[in-house]
């Protein structure tokens, strides 16, 4: 007997290591399927088109994971990759959390200026697991460490697509942490017959690389570099926009890599997704790392038994080639560009173009209406007299010749003067207006040349001229950057309880990898404002410098699909632009997920709904997506607390259209909003409803 226990005891940690275990307990059949035979997991999915994925992965912790990658056509599997690892880069950077910078919503922070360290991410292949989630199959591979973080890896496979996520799930315990991280899938053995990538004209190119080829960053459009071989192509590429932290300019910094010893970090050739920790070389805030939250550094792939080209069109599907596509009965409309065109080209002495390259980019993203933020530095918004005017007069008549019957380019500042923070004016008409006043200049005079004239002296004085000329004013970057503390620190003034003052303007600052939505700032904004008792509404802001067809725009953009049939004519003036703001007829979205339709009990946003004394509802929602959805969220408040209502959306699949019904109880609540989001952290939201 004590032999066999000393045989047992002697043997039982050489079976432990060679028999990984494999937990399937919360694996169900939704037309995936999994085995498991010693250290090997196979995985199938359906992709669509009577089509299936199988992924073969190895748990040997001295083999790749990704032991063979197919795709099946025509009932036939190819091999499409095989022998690849996944790797990950973290960079871990000290927060600054100052409250009077935002604390956790700081912007003006620039990590990379001081020490950081950029590590591998060290895989140990210990334990597995394969559970469903909905139409989606997770494979979770312990364990992940780098520096002072740990967790898992994830592998997620999406029915109706071939279409796959790779994640790091980290958390640290320390606290003011920022991050940024590079991914990419390598190979030690094996190399492609190709790599391909668009480059930023939009035009394919390819190389036949070397194992040995030193890695070299690329420049791409789309944000994909892709592997080629005979058999087929898979596609890497990030989430269109929670990749990319925030930062005031949108330059192309070549977020993708190939070839070997990447950063003399990652062992053998590969491709991926890479971060420029410099940055635009200004304010470059990272990603926060909150402690013990769950930071998704992740990657998707796409697999196609077809070559790059055909992979590539495949991928910009999900992102509509990058443009917002038209929707009937509304037009998209996007704000806060600081291009200086007017300073920098019309008033400059060069000659002005023709179709400036900013207007061109801009119409193919496929925006109706742009709203201008000029004069943010290069201007001259308190005078003299006969700068600022002569400014105004180029800002009209320049946005008037690139203005046409699809196309509407309009004026439009951030004013920063009098209301406190950064905000914008929005007027429906050209105004001339100097943000300075004399004691013996009046508020309003006329001009022989330019007509009516405005001059400004305080806060009191903006409002009026607001409410004359029928503007609109909201808060820039609320809560950071040059706003923040704004628009609380004013809650109670009068011009902010205005009928001229919409709200807000949403953006995705700060960035968090662990959370399934984009910035939550704004949003919490939008809510705290209607608990304030104040109706307002929150539109989307690019807040970006240059445009050029060359920047990662797509990835920095949103846009405000208003409810209108026609482009106003600019000569007539687009009161019927700030009319839909200030009534709340719009939804923002990032452009992957649309809101068609939306009311609760007949009535859409912006308007006043009246429940019965039970407070019973219904919510009507039609969606469009590309990516899988993930959930919508029906947010609601009373005056004092705000509640959500989270709905699983985990069935979806993607490229999908539906109409929704949800029933849920408001007793008690003031105002309704809803929030749809993706399995790419893409999203939309709605305006107020507002209940009585």
């Amino acid at each position: 007997m004590k032999r066999l226990v000393l045989l047992f005891l002697f043997v039982s940690p050489f079976f432990l290591k060679a028999q990984i275990p494999v937990d399937l307990s919360r694996f169900k059949r939704n037309g995936s399927t999994v085995s498991v035979s010693k250290k090997v997991i196979t995985v199938s999915w359906p992709t669509g088109k009577s089509a299936s994925g199988k992924m073969v992965l190895d748990l040997d912790q001295n083999k790749p994971l990704f032991n063979r990658i197919f795709l099946s056509k025509n009932g036939t599997f190819k091999e499409v990759a095989k022998n690849l690892d996944p790797a990950f880069v973290l960079r871990v950077g000290k927060r600054t959390l100052s409250p009077a910078s935002g604390g956790w919503d700081v912007f003006f922070d620039r990590v990379p200026t001081r020490p950081y360290t950029t590590n591998l991410v060290e895989f140990d292949k210990r334990k597995a697991s394969v559970q469903t989630n909905g139409s989606q199959t997770i494979i979770k591979i312990s364990q992940l460490k780098s520096t002072t973080f740990s967790g898992d890896l994830e592998i997620t496979l999406y029915n109706g697509s071939p279409l796959f996520n790779v994640a790091a799930v980290l958390s640290t315990q320390v606290d003011s942490t920022a991050i940024l991280y590079d991914a990419g899938l390598t190979s030690k053995t094996d190399v492609w017959g190709s790599i391909a990538w668009s480059d930023v004209k939009k035009q394919m190119q390819s190389v036949k690389p070397a194992l040995t080829d030193q890695s070299k960053n690329l420049e791409v459009k789309y944000r994909t570099v892709i592997g080629e071989n005979k058999a087929g192509s898979l596609a890497l590429f990030p989430a269109p926009h929670q990749y990319f932290y925030p930062l005031d300019e949108a330059f192309n910094l070549k977020f993708t890599w190939y070839g070997n010893n990447y950063l003399n970090l990652i062992p053998g050739f590969g491709i991926g997704i890479r971060q420029d920790p410099l940055g635009d070389k200004r304010y470059v805030p990272w990603f926060n790392a909150k402690p013990d939250t769950k930071q998704r550094l992740n990657f998707f792939c796409l697999i196609s038994t077809e070559q790059a080209e055909t992979a590539l069109a495949e991928v910009k599907k999900f992102t509509h080639n990058d443009s917002y596509i038209p929707l009937p009965g509304y037009k998209t409309m996007a704000s806060h560009f600081h291009n200086e065109f007017i300073s920098d080209v019309a008033l400059s002495g060069k000659p002005i173009p023709e179709k400036p390259e900013f207007v061109e980019v801009l119409k193919n993203t496929g925006l109706n209406i742009v709203k201008l933020a000029e004069f943010h530095g290069p201007g001259h918004p308190k005078g003299p007299d006969s700068t600022r005017l002569k400014e105004l007069s180029s800002l009209f008549e320049q946005t008037k010749r690139l203005s046409d019957a699809n196309f509407l380019l309009l004026p439009g500042e951030e004013a920063n003067n009098f209301y406190g923070g950064h905000w914008l004016a929005f007027f429906p008409k050209p105004v001339y207006w100097v943000m300075s006043k004399n004691e013996n200049t009046p508020f309003e005079m006329n001009d022989a040349k330019y007509g009516k004239v405005y001059h400004v002296g305080d806060k009191n004085e903006m409002l009026k001229l607001l409410e004359q000329e029928k503007g609109l004013a909201w808060v820039a970057h609320a809560r950071t950057k040059a706003s923040t503390g704004y628009p609380d620190k004013y809650k109670e003034e009068a011009f902010f309880k205005s009928d001229t003052y919409m709200g807000a303007a949403w953006k995705a600052i700060p960035a968090d990898l662990s959370l399934p939505t984009l910035s939550k700032r704004v949003l919490d904004l939008m809510d705290d404002m209607a608990n304030w008792g104040l109706k307002k509404h929150v539109i989307s802001e690019a807040d970006i410098f240059t445009i050029t067809e060359q920047n990662e725009m797509y990835a920095h953009l949103n846009v405000n699909y208003l409810q209108m049939d026609k482009i106003p004519k600019y000569e007539d003036g687009w009161q019927p632009v700030l009319d839909v703001i200030k009534s709340g007829k719009f939804f923002v979205s990032t452009g992957e997920v649309l809101i068609p339709s939306f009311n609760i009990n007949g009535k859409g946003a912006g308007e006043s709904l009246k429940l019965d004394q039970l407070g019973k509802a219904t919510v009507n929602m039609q969606l469009n997506w590309t990516f899988p959805l993930n959930f919508v969220e029906i947010i609601s408040g009373d005056g004092n607390k705000v509640y959500r209502d989270r709905i699983n959306l985990n069935a979806t699949q993607a490229f999908g259209k539906q109409t929704f019904k949800w029933s849920i109880n408001l007793k008690g609540r003031k105002w309704v909003r809803v929030e749809a989001w993706d399995i790419a952290t893409n999203g939309a939201f709605t305006q107020m409803i507002w209940l009585d």
